[in-house]
């Protein structure tokens, strides 16, 4: 089964540009970017509570690299539904980091912030193909 998922490419500066999709996280829209260079898929530490409510983060034993720095600590939390168009993954073991720099950028440039990065993990797992001609994600499941 493949899932298509539309891409927004937005520019960055005249520097480049990020890839945005829509997600749900327990059942609740959320931004998302596309990430090819993260090995993890990350959520935000803050905006993550508007989609697990109440539920409590659990500090994780180890130190998260990239975005910039080697030092910046991690949480996870268990996600009930992380949907991505038609492909449904269920209690997903995410992983949560302070994203404020990336949502402080955003803000300075007119831009929604964003609820969580995709990165390897997901993209590996679903086989994942970036159509940029036809502006879409392509991730493929098999059963």
């Amino acid at each position: 089964m493949k899932t298509i998922l539309p891409i927004t490419l937005f520019p960055i500066e005249n520097d480049g540009f990020h890839l945005k999709v829509t997600i749900t996280i327990n059942g609740i829209t959320a931004n998302a970017i596309i990430d090819t260079g993260a090995s993890r898929s990350v959520f935000d530490e803050t905006r993550i509570q508007h989609f697990i409510g109440d539920d409590n983060l659990e500090e994780h034993d180890r130190l998260s690299s990239g975005l910039g720095t080697n030092t910046m600590t991690s949480k996870k939390v268990l996600l009930n539904k992380l949907q991505l168009g038609d492909l449904l993954i269920n209690d997903y073991d995410a992983t949560i980091l302070d994203l404020q720099h990336v949502n402080l950028s955003y803000e300075k440039l007119g831009l929604a912030p964003i609820d969580g990065i995709i990165g390897g993990d997901i993209l590996t797992d679903y086989k994942a193909v970036i159509d940029y001609e036809k502006k879409e994600l392509v991730l493929s499941q098999f059963t």
